[in-house]
């Protein structure tokens, strides 16, 4: 009878330890997977900055293009407006010199 006893404790013990071990086995899955949800967030935030600084290069280039044609615009508008002038005065000068 102690012997029945004691292999009922063996199997028992045995049992619960199959239990722990699946529970182990199914945390040590869980933190896998979420180890490995964390590696692919990580990789797709690197992903980002390096998309981020790329486009933020080129943001600048781009701006550095929009201002040379800002700055290229108003001397070709400075320069239309000082040859306006001088057609005024020439045709100023004309219509005096028709009328005298």
């Amino acid at each position: 009878m102690a012997e029945q006893h004691a292999e009922d404790g063996y199997e028992a013990a045995a049992s619960r330890l199959d239990k722990a071990f699946a529970r182990l086995e199914a945390s040590v899955r869980s933190l896998n997977g979420r180890v490995r949800a964390h590696s692919r967030i990580e990789s797709d935030t690197q992903k980002l900055v390096s998309e981020r600084q790329r486009l933020a290069q080129e943001l600048d280039k781009v701006s550095a293009k929009a201002k040379r044609l800002d700055d290229s615009s108003a001397e070709v508008a400075r320069r239309l407006v000082v040859a306006m002038e001088s057609v005024r005065e020439v045709l100023a000068q004309d219509g005096s010199a028709k009328q005298g």
